[in-house]
């Protein structure tokens, strides 16, 4: 039988309870956390129905809450932490309650029938706020060898740790950060639950800055590796490892691209598709943003390759994997979109400068991708004269446009910029104060400068409700635009090719069903190629349960597309984002009547022809999901 366990706790009372789940309509921690979200409005966190398993990926640990920052329901989701939580003998946790003081959660089982619970206080100085020189256990990184420090010895296994930064006091866009341990304990490769803000959600609602678990407790595992490899032998023709190590090529090392890793790949295949100086490139013709790319972006390219690829500083994030998809730099972590953010976005060329723009704000405890897409636009407002650098106790304004960029010391100086910024909002400075989100930033800037449209239209964000926002995974396309229930991660088609509205809203359904489906079940979805096909199988077979998991997960999207509600742009750039992917795919020679159609409805009126393009997706998205 499918039976799951999950752990209630109130942290304002300390009562805590056991559930024995034996409900089909709860397979995973999405749908686990979606009913607790429903119910209560609770924190959740557990793993897949295969963690401990010897399928590649399967050790994702997942959380659930209400988004601070998005404002609604919300998945977030880290490498490799599952496979440490399958120890404590439990599938879910979930927390409500305020703790009385600020505190961390112990989560042991060591042999005994129930977990053992501890809810201790913890000192908020423990979150060292400032990062001195090359210091690198700094913020959560603080907090986490503190914890580690004080209770590893009390587990049998090592524990893991999960810790937030500053950020999460201070902003509504703090994540949940782990570090992959070895036999010293945690090490620099790190992983997070970063989109979504519920680290500042466990932190500022539940007063929780920390959480310890571990145990030595044996589950029921797809821990036989020859009956993995005959699931693959059957549908492939090929054993378990060889297929994964084909499916997550792009993540390990391309022989075609010669490089490797979301960044390597990505930087090298995008060429004048990057995004740079907080989306202006949008609007620049193709030839200046192919000379960018071979003046700038080649350099920060090059770095990477010569000092990760060819050193092979490669890692994972806990579970044994072949992707080997942690790029790593000494110290830091090589990921694409922190790496875009904190890179062009920001007027950053130089892997130097991003690895100190990058540091402070992993250190920090944000959500990486939406600090660096703030701090681009706050660049922006300094350099415009919108905001002059005195008032954020600036040194001067940012070098903000190619022509004529030293790439070593412009990328330099804007990385100095960007650190003061990050310090401002961890210490919630005078117009820098993000406890309540960007788009209210905005609102409180535009009434201080008198400039309000402006402010408004250099904040590329998706928008949510009245507050809500998400700054978009940087990928020119219009899928990462697009008004569905939950943004910020890859639950829409982000392709290239243009599509027609309609048919793109059909298409973001699909792939949010799909992806939901990979999450429910634990899984890292750069394993997708063959996850999305093969593990409805297994899963039925392994489990033995009769059940569709495609209906299962197309129900689910449905629901949360009842709940969560996107709204329209309130930017003017974000409304030239999609302007110039028209503009883009019409001089690439797209053979469709309809882009030349849409392309002349926004030439003539930007606003209302995007308008009209939202809600296209929108109606979509719905057809899709009602069927």
């Amino acid at each position: 039988m499918y039976e799951q366990k999950a752990l209630h706790i109130d942290l304002g009372t300390g009562f805590y309870r056991v559930e024995r789940i034996r409900d089909a309509s709860v397979l995973g921690p999405i749908d686990f956390g979606f009913r607790e979200w429903r119910r209560s409005r609770a924190l959740c966190f557990g793993g897949g129905a295969f963690m401990g398993s010897v399928l590649p990926g399967s050790n994702r640990l997942m959380f659930t809450g209400e988004s601070p920052c998005w404002g609604g329901f919300y998945v977030s989701t880290m490498g490799g932490a599952a496979l440490t939580f399958e120890d404590v003998g439990l599938n879910y946790v979930a927390l409500t309650g305020r703790a009385a003081v600020p505190s961390a959660l112990i989560l042991r089982r060591e042999g005994q029938e129930e977990v053992e619970i501890e809810i201790v206080p913890v000192e908020v100085g423990a979150l060292r706020l400032r990062c001195e020189g090359e210091d690198r256990e700094a913020g959560w990184k603080a907090l986490e060898r503190r914890m580690w420090d004080r209770y590893a010895a009390t587990f049998s296994n090592p524990p893991r740790v999960l810790a937030v930064g500053p950020a999460a006091l201070a902003t509504d866009f703090g994540a949940i950060a782990s570090s992959k341990i070895d036999s010293k304990g945690p090490t620099h490769v790190d992983c997070w639950a970063g989109r979504g803000g519920l680290g500042s959600r466990m932190a500022r609602e539940h007063n929780i800055l920390a959480v310890v678990f571990g145990g030595s407790h044996v589950d029921r595992d797809l821990d036989d590796r020859k009956l993995a490899d005959r699931y693959f032998e059957q549908r492939y023709k090929m054993r378990m490892m060889i297929k994964d190590a084909e499916a997550t090529r792009k993540y390990r090392y391309d022989p075609e691209l010669k490089t490797g890793g979301t960044l390597g790949v990505n930087f090298t295949k995008l060429k004048d598709k990057v995004l740079h100086f907080n989306y202006r490139s949008v609007e620049w013709p193709k030839e200046r943003r192919l000379a960018l790319h071979a003046e700038l972006v080649s350099h920060y390219l090059e770095q990477f390759n010569r000092e990760t690829i060819e050193k092979k500083q490669f890692s994972h994030c806990g579970e044994p994997c072949p992707a080997v998809c942690k790029k790593m730099n000494g110290p830091y972590k090589k990921d694409y979109e922190p790496y875009q953010t904190f890179g062009p976005l920001c007027g950053i060329y130089d892997q130097r400068a991003a690895e100190r723009a990058v540091g402070f704000a992993d250190l920090m405890g944000f959500d990486t991708i939406s600090a660096g897409g703030v701090v681009a636009w706050l660049l922006e407002l300094v350099d415009d004269g919108i905001v002059e650098p005195s008032v954020w106790q600036l040194p001067g304004r940012p070098k903000f446009s190619p022509d004529g960029f030293r790439v070593t010391e412009d990328s330099e100086h804007n990385a100095s910029l960007v650190t003061t910024l990050l310090q401002g909002i961890i210490e919630r400075r005078p117009g820098l104060d993000l406890a309540q989100g960007a788009r209210v930033l905005a609102d409180r800037l535009g009434a201080q400068t008198g400039k309000l449209r402006e402010v408004r239209d250099r904040l590329v964000v998706n928008c949510s409700a009245e507050q809500g926002w998400m700054v978009p995974n940087q990928y020119w396309v219009p899928g990462m635009f697009s008004p569905m229930p939950v943004m910020g991660k890859y639950y829409s088609y982000y392709g290239e090719d243009f599509v027609p509205p309609r048919e793109l809203g059909r298409m973001n359904a699909g792939r949010m069903v799909a992806e939901l489906m990979l999450d429910n079940l634990g899984f890292c979805r750069f394993h997708r190629e063959w996850a999305e096909e093969l593990v409805p199988t297994v899963f039925r077979e392994f489990w033995e349960l009769d059940v569709d998991l495609a209906a299962h997960h197309r129900a689910l999207a449905r629901r949360l597309n009842a709940y969560n509600r996107s709204s329209f742009y309130e930017s003017q750039r974000t409304v030239a984002v999609l302007h110039g992917f028209l503009r883009r795919k019409a001089e690439e020679g797209t053979p469709r009547p309809e882009l030349e159609a849409w392309l002349r409805r926004f030439d003539a009126d930007p606003r209302e022809a995007a308008r009209d393009f939202w809600y296209e997706i929108r109606k979509g998205v719905d057809e899709a999901l009602e069927r």
